[in-house]
């Protein structure tokens, strides 16, 4: 499994956590930096930075994949549908929280959370 992060570095502990979820090993990480232009359109800007990562469409369609989403709510939505086009499938996010009381600003896993599963349990609903 892979991640992909389009946020701040990832510790040491937050890597070993987001191990011991997911029960393995981490393949790898990709930290992607996000820094769009807020005066142009975000979809060609995300095209772009998902098309400079140079995974391929079988790539995307066949590996597993971890992601950490950019904090900036609009990029993230057009991110998610960007990628599920190119996967046919919602991706894994990982979500991070504060440490409570901490005396640095930190943070740790919070949870993994599949957005296909999601989505398929959300059919459910209808």
């Amino acid at each position: 499994m892979q991640i992909i992060n389009f946020s701040h570095p990832l510790t040491s502990e937050q890597i070993a956590q987001i191990e011991a979820q997911i029960g393995g090993k981490i393949g790898g990480i990709r930290d992607v930096r996000v820094q769009f232009d807020t005066e142009q359109p975000f979809v060609p800007q995300v095209i772009a930075l998902l098309d400079s990562l140079g995974i391929s469409s079988e790539q995307w369609q066949t590996e597993a994949w971890l992601l950490v989403l950019p904090s900036l709510n609009f990029i993230a939505a057009v991110l998610l549908a960007e990628l599920h086009g190119r996967s046919g499938r919602f991706p894994t996010i990982v979500r991070l929280k504060p440490v409570a009381n901490a005396l640095v600003s930190a943070f740790e896993l919070a949870e993994i959370i599949n957005l296909d599963q999601v989505r398929t349990a959300a059919r459910t609903r209808r």
